[in-house]
């Protein structure tokens, strides 16, 4: 179980009473977290959701606010923030920054199908298209600058064939830096995994978690989506789920030249990404029972993203 902090009765009891919103009814904790400590908080006028944040501190905050607000006035469901009796959206609860928003409808999805990708397509294409004039500017604190610094780090610790891998994706990430760095920006929510996204039924009700949000190039967010939710079992890319998300996405925004010539790079660059940061949590949480998701997966993965596949639809 990953609850890293768990408040007192007494203390969430007094912390819930600035909202009106009722008396405390139940609360439990939400077992699936990897970086914050998340409870279902019942009440008697609804379900909620209270985060205390657990990596960074709280100057992030007043950013995922913001964006929060952003998405929900554009008419995506994401769960805002709520205020409490004295307009206050950031608070802290058992010595950590405390968010309180609603709970969401549905439930996650184990195994993604094409209609699942296409819904997510179409969702990041909205949130895209409504934070891109211009975005929040937020730079994320695991970019490119940390994917170099810290998989330096990595490589040393990995066998030869693995390490060997990891090199050529960080040299590859120093020579194409810049024009990254060019492609069209906008806000990302940059981990829309799975378990980020509820469906209620065939339809996706919300997406949840944006605390690895920043903003950046689009194309980085899509890679990062295609490689959770079109990857088979061997590494390899769902033709079929990624020509859903793909061409749901490029109906409401077209790709450019650039962004396709750089597609294959950046599969491999979303990869490194999050190899990298389970390799650190893994040795940082050893044999702490906390849930820490398998690094082999997006070793796997990156293995695969050697040759290009799944080409962008056409480039306007």
């Amino acid at each position: 179980m990953s609850v890293f902090t768990q408040p007192a009765r007494g203390e969430l009891e007094d912390f819930l009473r600035d909202y009106p919103l009722g008396r405390l009814r139940d609360v439990q904790p939400i077992e699936g977290g990897t970086e914050n400590s998340n409870f279902f908080v019942s009440l008697e006028r609804g379900e909620f959701v209270l985060t205390l944040v657990e990596r960074g501190g709280q100057g992030d905050l007043p950013f995922v606010v913001e964006l929060l607000d952003v998405l929900h006035t554009a008419g995506l469901t994401v769960p805002y923030v709520l205020r409490d009796t004295s307009g206050e959206a950031r608070r802290h609860l058992a010595g950590r920054p405390a968010l309180l928003q609603p709970r969401l409808d549905g439930r996650h999805v184990e195994t993604a199908n094409p209609h699942h990708c296409l819904e997510v397509g179409r969702w990041l294409a909205r949130m895209h298209l409504a934070t891109r004039g211009p975005s929040i500017e937020h730079p994320s604190d695991r970019g490119l600058d940390w994917m170099l610094a810290q998989g330096g780090q990595q490589a040393e610790r990995l066998p030869e064939g693995p390490r060997r891998l990891l090199e050529a994706v960080l040299d590859e990430i120093g020579v194409l830096r810049l024009r990254i760095g060019a492609l069209p920006q906008s806000n990302l929510h940059a981990d829309l995994f799975r378990d980020n996204v509820l469906f209620d039924g065939p339809h996706l009700s919300g997406v949840i978690d944006f605390y690895n949000a920043c903003s950046g190039p689009m194309l980085y967010d899509l890679a990062i989506a295609v490689n959770d939710w079109c990857s088979q079992v061997d590494g390899g890319l769902d033709e079929a789920r990624g020509q859903a998300l793909l061409g749901a996405y490029a109906a409401l925004r077209p790709f450019t030249p650039a962004e396709a010539e750089l597609w294959p790079a950046m599969l491999r660059i979303a990869c490194v990404r999050f190899w990298l940061s389970r390799l650190i949590a893994a040795q940082a949480f050893e044999g702490q029972g906390v849930l820490v998701k398998d690094p082999a997966e997006f070793h796997l993965y990156l293995s695969r993203r050697q040759r290009g596949e799944l080409p962008l639809p056409f480039a306007l």
